[in-house]
């Protein structure tokens, strides 16, 4: 890998030799500036504006605005014969815990190579140093116009560096937490929880950058005269009302994607609902309900019938007794006439006497 500074680690009195390496690579995508209508690359020129003529790289340099607009030319030879230990140096000024680091502190990482034979027995034995402490180094240095700070830790059998923001570069983050009383249950932490173990822990190789693949394959089809691939629809998701609900619902959704069977859910049993003499039951579901709906339908058909039955019997007797009725009057108008007469000689016998 090819260097990107030369310097030395200074360690107390032990100076070891190093070439600085990027430890990291960018696989983003660039984009060119194109003339829309035709295609034509935009690029932007250089042009020195005392002599109104473009210039070439090697002719640029470095320079700092005064307060009144006068340019003062700094050269890479001045930079480098600061009076500073850390110019050429990273200067090693204290060892601590690593969860003393803000990750929020975290800029650009770095591989420090041994420089040469000479630098092997004193980058061993920082290394291994480091390594029995079970700290870090915190160290200064200078890079590309300025002083930095830095820290050291091991990876693998090499020697690190992360670029660090200074402290007064971080801002505080005042007024972004919400200010309003908020009261988080148990049961919604003990779902997070879960929420948090059913997910576990990933495999940081297993990553990978999805969105620079899609793009790679835009731009294969349209080189090939295709039509790029379209991107499914997303799904309209509702607004979230019920916490837990939300929280039970990831749960479950991250246990199936992770080929686990889903807790059985409890059953939900109903309680007999009590009746009152004001109000019928309620019809119910079940064998149990139809069986009684049945054995009442056939108590009312059964009943029905009796009435019928009854009523059929009553209009019979009614008309029997109404026909008893009638020869019974038909009889008592024949018995008439002769009782009168019966009652006439009785008379006429008590007369004559």
């Amino acid at each position: 890998m090819r260097s990107i500074w030369n310097g030395a680690i200074s360690f107390g009195l032990v100076s070891i030799p190093i070439k600085l390496v990027n430890a990291t690579e960018s696989h983003s995508i660039s984009f060119r500036q194109i003339h829309t209508e035709d295609g034509g690359r935009i690029r932007y020129r250089k042009y020195c504006e005392l002599e109104d003529r473009e210039v070439t790289g090697q002719e640029i340099g470095k320079g700092y605005e005064d307060a009144d607009g006068t340019i003062i030319p700094i050269t890479d030879d001045d930079l480098s014969r600061l009076p500073i230990p850390t110019a050429r140096t990273i200067e090693i000024v204290a060892f601590v815990p690593g969860d003393r680091i803000d990750p929020l502190q975290m800029d650009a990482a770095y591989y420090l190579a041994a420089g040469g034979a000479p630098a092997a027995k004193p980058y061993t034995l920082l290394r291994e140093a480091l390594k029995r402490s079970n700290k870090v180094a915190i160290a200064k240095f200078a890079l590309r116009g300025r002083e930095r700070l830095g820290m050291l830790r091991v990876v693998g059998d090499a020697i690190a560096m992360h670029g660090l923001l200074w402290p007064d570069e971080v801002r505080a983050p005042e007024g972004l937490a919400p200010d309003t009383g908020v009261t988080v249950r148990d049961k919604e932490l003990d779902l997070a929880d879960a929420l948090m173990d059913t997910l576990g822990e990933v495999d940081l190789e297993d990553l990978h950058d999805e969105y620079r693949e899609a793009v790679e394959e835009v731009i294969a089809a349209k080189a090939a005269g295709e039509a790029p691939p379209e991107a499914p629809a997303p799904e309209r998701a509702g607004k979230v009302l019920d916490l837990m609900a939300a929280l039970e619902n990831s749960v479950r959704a991250a246990r199936e994607s992770r080929g686990e069977q889903p807790e059985e859910e409890a059953e939900v049993k109903r309680l007999p609902q009590r009746t009152t003499s004001r109000s019928a039951p309620k019809e119910t579901g079940g064998k149990k309900s139809t069986s009684t709906a049945k054995k009442a339908a056939a108590r009312k058909t059964a009943s029905a019938a009796r009435k019928s039955t009854a009523k059929t019997g009553q209009s019979a007797k009614a008309g029997q007794d109404t026909k008893a009725g009638q020869d019974t009057k038909k009889s008592t108008a024949r018995k008439t006439p002769a009782k009168k007469t019966q009652a006439k000689k009785t008379s006429s016998r008590k007369r004559s006497a």
